[in-house]
């Protein structure tokens, strides 16, 4: 029997895709160590922040990295977006040694890389130290590629972990006034005041109600600008355990993203597999999963064209029951979180049979 595969993971400790992304790879025989310059909950190994200058740390961090690479020895090095982590692997790793897994989260390839020549230039060397880049949609996948073409590349969905599966019901009537929930923090990029522009209407008589989250750089803005709203019409949610968040979006008849970058957002797959509606811009990173077969698209920026969509629901008297069905059975078997990280860890096992 093979020993268990040792893994450096590489990532944000704060963020939820590395607290459950790591715990199931323990849960599927993994040892892993995860290093993070962030102070997240997660157990991990923390890399001191050195000097004053913030854009600086991951530089300085890779000697750190190298000696936890000696003194662990793992078999894969798992770094967590290009411009951050997968930077740092790429200075750390000696070329040919370790392989190196790059997972991409959006924003590192949509977004950083047009920050400046020194950012793209950082997405670039990730890409070229990595072994495997994995990439939660083909579009994302191609956007790295104009940046630098990956040497191995997969699609890999983040997808929804199989025991909420259990929480849709695709043959519940729809609630009056339609529940609609926004799950995307109150920043610049989703956009949540163009919801509040387009529904303005709809959630005045109380056809629809919205729930937010009560967190991100734009919260107070957006509370205030729906402060001439009923006062019933929006509820808003603190953070949440994962239990109980997906509970709460179970409860709910419609998801809605307004954002202006994604790749496959982690959100809307979850939506479809607890059998939400799922509405969001038309974005191209929406479109692997959002088509006119599985939910709305409506135009990016355009409050007008989003009220004109929520309201072809609501009038429709359609449950959309054949629609919730379809999106819950692709996620059935397209994007189970477990089977997300076994197919993961095989791929890894396949890195090291061809290195050897």
């Amino acid at each position: 029997m093979r020993p268990p595969l040792r893994i450096l993971v590489l990532a944000d400790s704060r963020a939820f895709h590395t607290e459950r992304y790591v715990r199931e790879l323990r849960i599927q025989g993994c040892r892993v160590l995860l290093g993070s310059l962030e102070h997240g909950s997660t157990i991990h190994l923390h890399l001191k922040r050195l000097g004053p200058i913030q854009q600086l740390h991951y530089l300085l961090a890779t000697m750190q990295v190298r000696h936890i690479i000696n003194r662990f020895a793992p078999d894969i090095i798992n770094a967590h977006f290009a411009t951050g982590y997968g930077w740092l692997a790429g200075r750390a790793v000696d070329t040919g040694s370790t392989p190196v897994v790059l997972h991409l989260w959006g924003s590192d390839i949509l977004q950083v890389p047009n920050r400046s020549t020194f950012h793209r230039r950082k997405a670039r060397r990730a890409l070229a130290a990595a072994d495997l880049t994995l990439g939660d949609s083909q579009y994302l996948l191609d956007q790295a590629a104009m940046i630098h073409p990956p040497e191995n590349s997969c699609v890999k969905y983040w997808g929804i972990e199989r025991q909420y599966l259990a929480l849709a019901d695709p043959d519940r009537p729809l609630s009056r006034p339609l529940r609609i929930i926004v799950p995307r923090q109150h920043e610049s990029v989703y956009n949540n005041s163009l919801v509040l522009r387009g529904l303005h209407r709809l959630l005045s008589e109380k056809k629809v109600t919205l729930t937010v989250p009560a967190f991100g750089s734009l919260y107070h803005e957006f509370k205030n600008q729906a402060g001439s709203l009923p006062s019933n019409s929006i509820q808003y949610y603190n953070r949440l355990p994962r239990d109980q968040f997906m509970a709460l979006m179970s409860r709910h008849d419609l998801y809605l993203s307004a954002s202006q970058s994604d790749s496959s957002p982690a959100s809307l797959i979850e939506a479809m597999g607890l059998g939400l509606i799922p509405v969001a811009a038309d974005i191209p990173g929406v479109r692997e999963w959002l088509t006119p077969q599985s939910g709305y698209r409506f135009t990016s920026g355009d409050a007008d064209d989003l009220g004109r969509v929520i309201n072809e629901i609501v009038n429709t008297g359609n449950t959309f029951a054949d629609l919730r069905k379809r999106n819950h059975e692709r996620v059935l078997r397209e994007a189970v979180f477990e089977n997300t990280v076994a197919e993961t860890i095989n791929l890894m096992l396949a890195l090291l049979e061809k290195q050897s």
